[in-house]
């Protein structure tokens, strides 16, 4: 019989639970015998009054109305773990998204404490850098490598980056991929490029507090969805 697996993944009112930061989307695909079968698991989850931060709103364009109306996640967790128990979860960058559903449990005392005592974990951003060193390996960069099309990549959202996700797995896996050598040149700045940019006279400026605050939100949410440190 072959091995059931769930393309998982989550969106969150930003990028640390232990600052109160709590799920808002979950999306899961399943996939048997290297298809996809059809069912589906998509809930949005009301985070109990935290609201979503600037960036993650205006990446997800959820908004904290349209969550209002949402159950919590004490009122789907049982219906969820079902759906996953015994699974192999396909997880890009799985220890953010594990780490948010197993801070989730925790709230509300749920019985099983950590999902990976019911299911084990395929992290595909660990064999992407296997498979691609040296080049960018977030999800929408992996997936636009190994040619997966078709999807509107406008917002992101839990289902639609786990049926992304799923496709990006299959391919990655078992499907023909196409190394893209301009993403990997080498990191190293030779002694000429130093000299020209030692050339170029830079304009300064001061951003406000609350820019700067309000930038900081959004690049946090840019980590979410990449694995690389943003310094802009």
């Amino acid at each position: 019989m072959s091995k059931r697996l769930i393309s998982f993944d989550t969106e969150t009112t930003g990028l640390d639970f232990n600052t109160g930061d709590r799920v808002v989307e979950i999306g899961a695909v399943e996939i048997i015998g290297r298809n996809k079968t059809g069912e589906l698991y998509q809930t949005y989850l009301n985070p109990d009054g935290k609201e979503m931060s600037e960036g993650a709103a205006e990446i997800t364009n959820i908004s904290n109305e349209q969550l209002k109306g949402a159950p919590k996640f004490k009122e789907v967790a049982d219906e969820f773990i079902k759906f996953i128990t015994g699974a192999e979860l396909v997880i890009h960058n799985a220890e953010f998204d594990i780490g948010f559903i197993n801070h989730e449990l925790k709230l509300m005392d749920h019985k099983v404490k950590d999902i990976r005592d019911i299911c084990s974990v395929y992290d595909t951003l660990i064999h992407a850098r296997k498979a691609f060193p040296g080049q960018r390996n977030n999800l929408n960069a992996l997936s636009m490598r190994l040619g997966i099309s078709g999807y509107d990549r406008t917002y992101h959202g839990a289902l639609l980056d786990a049926q992304i996700l799923a496709d990006t797995y299959l391919n990655l896996t078992g499907g023909q991929v196409t190394f893209d050598l301009s993403e990997s040149k080498n990191a190293d700045t030779n002694e000429e490029e130093i000299k020209q940019t030692e050339q170029v006279h830079f304009c300064s400026f001061h951003a406000s507090e609350n820019d700067t605050s309000e930038h900081n939100k959004f690049l946090e949410v840019l980590r979410k969805k990449t694995d690389k440190e943003i310094n802009w």
